[in-house]
Formats: C-alpha cells, sequence, structure tokens
C-alpha cells in the first residue's frame, strides 16, 4: 500500500515500498538502503530487483532500537 493508502497492483498486498517504509519510520531512503548493505536495518522481501517491508517487520526494528529510561535518567 502506498502512503497515499491505495494498493499498487505490482506491490505484494501488506507490503510498502522503500519510500513507504522509510516515511513509517521516520527515517530517510538512503537510511534503509544503508541498513540493507551493512546487515543491521530492518527485515525485507526481495522479489527480484524489487525491495519491500512489512509492517510488521518494521514494528520488530523499531521495537528492537526502543530506549527505556528510568527516572534517574539512566537506561
Amino acid at each position: 500500500m502506498s502512503s497515499t493508502g491505495t494498493t499498487r497492483a505490482h506491490e505484494p498486498a501488506g507490503t510498502l515500498t522503500e519510500a513507504d517504509a522509510a516515511h513509517y519510520i521516520g527515517m530517510s531512503r538512503a537510511y534503509l538502503r544503508a541498513g540493507r548493505q551493512h546487515g543491521r536495518g530492518p527485515a525485507y522481501v526481495r522479489l527480484g530487483r524489487a525491495i519491500r517491508y512489512r509492517p510488521s517487520d518494521l514494528d520488530r526494528f523499531l521495537d528492537r532500537h526502543r530506549v527505556v529510561c528510568d527516572s534517574t535518567g539512566g537506561r
């Protein structure tokens, strides 16, 4: 689904393009590309040359990077 809420014919249902995924997590497309290149980004689906992201994988990625601070200012 694109950021406009419409499904594009060439996208698997329930997946996001790189641009939509970047918007979803609030980062740039370059951030996602670097993550793929270095093996530290969110899980993705490769269909030929096309890269797609599942929202559930993006949510897991965000959860893994969540930092919880205690009341004294520590982690």
